[in-house]
């Protein structure tokens, strides 16, 4: 007779059973059923590739680069991405030691978070933010310590970030994420000057995950590598900058010494990204060095109406200054529980958002909207929304 699974389920990793599925994905599938939703959900560009990136993983293709590519990644795609970085946010790196090809950011983010904690270890995490850090922190054994910017504009403050470390003497890294997913804010210059005056000289690293630096309105985005750049980890890549979500080609970058230890896992988990994506990334890289600025401005102006018409209605929210995400107070009045109010919005108003205590602390009681969606769909959920929140003021 054969062992019973469920029995072999609690010889698996320990830490699994802390991990719960994307709250994010699994909201997502349960709505898709409900006709005629709008769904202003996932993070997806509604953008397509470039046509002459396309055409650049095309002739990789018909050139036969279906082989393995170097673990870190080609050469090409090294060089082009430091160049990149380079150019845009002056923050320098040698391609053919400091610079890794990973599989989108997230690959990124698993690599370096497990490469660097060991069970016990702390990492401070600013929230609310995109969860996917806080479970692969739980999943390598460590423990997140979640600082809750809510009271602040959704930005981590010198004070708060010195006040944690004291009492956190076992942290081992802080995690960035800016402009911020879910809410569109970022850090400017003297925010990161402050920051890192805060860490400077201590054994602590940054993970910044800066996966959405093109998107930026206003003020060009700088790097916290700028700052520290002995102790960054720098994320980014071209999933959102070149509407390449599908491709999975993300870059992270660190000094030698640390980008040594970094390609060991990156190395056994994924072996290396795929060849003709790469030669796609290396065309939107060379070439494709502002392709994000179209995008950029119909983002602004989805934005910007999205911005007051939600007001309106009695959403308030901080204003994005970059990135393509809204993250808006529930109204008062309304249910307060933002998984209940988007399941009601959802089969009640057909329109579909995520719940904001998907992202942590600080994040219940708002949602998260995203504009990565035409105009025509922004305004068709406004509608409906207003109805929505009329109805429910009318029945109080």
């Amino acid at each position: 007779m054969s062992i019973n699974s469920e029995t072999l389920v609690n010889h698996m990793n320990h830490e699994i059973a802390a991990i719960q599925p994307s709250d994010i994905l699994a909201f997502n599938a349960e709505i898709a059923n409900i006709p005629d939703i709008v769904r202003l959900t996932l993070g997806e560009p509604d953008f397509n590739t470039p046509e002459h990136v396309k055409q650049a993983a095309i002739e990789s293709i018909e050139a036969d680069e279906s082989h393995y590519a170097p673990s870190n990644g080609t050469l090409a795609l090294r060089t082009a991405a430091a160049e990149f970085l380079a150019a845009k946010y002056d923050v320098h790196y040698d391609p053919a030691s400091e610079v890794i090809i990973t599989a989108g950011a997230t690959g990124g983010i698993y690599t370096a978070l497990t490469s660097i904690l060991n069970p016990g270890d702390e990492v401070l995490i600013p929230t609310p933010i995109f969860p996917l850090y806080i479970a692969i922190v739980k999943l390598s054994g460590a423990t997140p310590v979640f600082m809750d910017t809510s009271d602040n504009g959704f930005v981590l403050s010198p004070d708060q970030l010195q006040t944690t470390l004291a009492a956190h003497p076992k942290t081992k890294a802080v995690v960035l994420n800016f402009l911020s997913n879910p809410t569109g804010v970022t850090y400017r210059h003297d925010d990161l000057k402050a920051l890192a005056a805060v860490l400077a000289n201590q054994p602590i690293f940054v993970l910044s995950d800066e996966i959405y630096s093109e998107l930026t309105y206003g003020e060009p985005h700088e790097s916290i590598a700028n700052y520290l750049p002995t102790q960054t980890i720098l994320l980014n890549g071209v999933s959102k900058s070149h509407a390449m979500t599908g491709w999975r080609i993300g870059i992270m970058c660190a000094p030698k010494a640390i980008t040594a230890q970094l390609g060991k896992i990156h190395q056994f988990t994924v072996t290396s990204t795929t060849t003709n994506a790469q030669a796609a990334a290396t065309e939107a890289l060379k070439n494709g060095l502002d392709d994000a600025q179209v995008m950029k401005r119909e983002y602004q102006e989805r934005r910007d109406y999205l911005y007051d018409a939600l007001n309106d209605l009695g959403f308030q929210s901080a204003k994005p200054e970059g990135a393509f995400y809204l993250f808006s107070k529930i109204p008062a009045g309304l249910p307060q529980n933002s998984m209940a109010f988007c399941r009601e919005l959802a089969h009640e108003a057909r329109v579909a958002l995520i719940p904001g205590s998907s992202f942590g602390p600080g994040g219940e009681g708002y949602v998260r909207i995203s504009y990565a969606a035409s105009m025509a769909d922004l305004k068709t959920a406004v509608t409906r929304l207003r109805t929505y929140v009329a109805s429910k003021k009318q029945g109080a």
